[in-house]
């Protein structure tokens, strides 16, 4: 089997640097992209609101999720890499995530330090038993339904877990946009790790890809956020269709091949 046909048969793009740039436009995506639904658009802005039964919190999430399982069902049916799908179901993912995440922090009052705890174990968990099942949690290994049913709920809770991660460390004192410099800063040194050491690439892989969510978070917060409290006050849906185009072009640019099956 020649490199062509290993490709065709990995349903995920290849780990280069406009992968890494385009994942983490699009964890910023989904931060205002949540946020312009749950908030900007159904109301979710008033302290009270969140504790209704019904909330726009609780409404985004399902819109989201319901976009997320279709286009789940898609990306699993389908027999090769397709990058828009790709991306489609990442930004779904990281939208949902923004949405329930904001709905378990504020509505069910778990809080977002509860909260993270809460998504770090369903990670694990998930990882653990993806790799109990199936001898690996490597993204090149992923040539089958079953591992890409473990792929995507793993994606789905690290980006739930970012959403509350982001918001936790930003609250308790660097703000967003010192939250966003701290976890850029751990990411650059999972990637000089990953250069110049021996530590498993897979370990790296998934640190970094974890903390893409919650340094889109506090960028996204940072851009949306007002003035007053530590954000620049712009609109969430003009950042969110700016964010997008800049998606896009990205796909249309920079070469979209699959990763290499790992063997």
């Amino acid at each position: 089997m020649d490199a062509t046909e290993r490709d065709a048969i990995t349903k995920v793009p290849a780990l280069t640097l406009g992968f890494w740039i385009i994942k983490i436009l699009a964890t910023t995506l989904g931060e205002t992209g949540g946020d312009a639904v749950s908030m900007s658009w159904l109301g979710e802005t008033t302290p009270g609101a969140a504790q209704s039964p019904i909330n726009g919190y609780l409404v985004g999430s399902l819109i989201f999720f319901a976009v997320l399982a279709a286009l789940v069902f898609f990306q699993v049916r389908a027999r090769r890499f397709h990058p828009w799908l790709y991306w489609g179901t990442i930004i779904a993912s990281t939208t949902a995530g923004t949405t329930l995440a904001d709905f378990a922090d504020r509505s069910l009052g778990i809080g977002y330090a509860g909260g993270a705890i809460i998504l770090a174990v369903c990670v694990l968990l998930s990882l653990y038993v993806w790799y109990r099942t199936l001898g690996t949690v490597s993204v090149n290994s992923i040539v089958g339904r079953r591992q890409e049913v473990f792929y995507w709920v793993t994606i789905t809770f690290s980006q739930t877990l970012g959403t509350a991660l982001g918001d936790w460390v930003a609250d308790s004192g660097p703000g967003y946009a010192g939250g966003a410099l701290l976890f850029g800063a751990a990411i650059a040194v999972i990637a000089a790790l990953y250069v110049w050491t021996r530590v498993s690439h897979v370990l790296l892989f998934w640190a970094a890809f974890i903390l893409t969510r919650p340094l889109g978070a506090t960028v996204g917060d940072f851009l949306d956020k007002p003035i007053a409290k530590g954000g620049l006050s712009f609109s969430r849906p003009l950042a969110s269709v700016a964010l997008t185009a800049a998606i896009v072009l990205l796909i249309v640019l920079v070469p979209q091949r699959a990763a290499r099956q790992a063997h």
